[in-house]
Parts: C-alpha cells; structure tokens; sequence
C-alpha cells in the first residue's frame, strides 16, 4: 500500500492557485463549510450521552476495552436499551454507530 496519494498536486509556490479545479476543489475563502457533511441526521440524546460518557472515560486514560466497559458501567452509562454494558455489546454499538 502507498504511504501517500500520488495524483495529488505538489505545491510549487508557498500559496496556492485561488481558481477552482487548479490544485483547489472550490475557490478559497467562497466556499460555504457545512458541519457534519457525511452524516445523514443528528445525533440522538443517547448518542450524544455515549459520546460524553466515552470522552471522560478515554480522559482517565482507559484504553483496554474491558476496562472501558467497566468505568462506562461504573459512571452508569448504558446501552440504548438501557443494559451494562459488555464488551460484546460495546463493540456490536460501536459497528453500528460507525456504519
């Protein structure tokens, strides 16, 4: 596999061209940034809730899923349906959160 995408235009100047299709996608600068292109809805309050509850857990420095599984249970998140958490069941979420 390369380490790199080679159709990718090197830049010989310090700035780049500012019309669109020459190493630029859009013009700089007139192109409206919408937050969260690629998702199809917002998230839901679980979702949301999950997100929350991951970031203060990865924050202690958790990085085994066991004893992810065991602080997410332990600061008392639960799955949509409201069980403990496992690691089968965290990692069976995780597939179908990331779709």
């Amino acid at each position: 596999m390369t380490e790199y995408n080679p159709k990718l235009a090197t830049w010989f100047r310090n700035e780049p061209n500012t019309e669109a299709g020459i190493n630029n996608i859009q013009v700089p600068g007139r192109a409206e940034n919408i937050v969260w292109q690629t998702r199809h809805r917002e998230p839901s309050r679980y979702e949301d809730a999950l997100v929350a509850h991951l970031e203060a857990v990865f924050a202690t420095g958790v990085v085994g899923l066991d004893e992810l599984v065991g602080a997410l249970n332990a600061r008392g998140s639960r799955t949509e349906a409201s069980a403990l958490w496992s690691a089968d069941s965290f990692q069976a979420e995780m597939a179908r959160l990331g779709y």
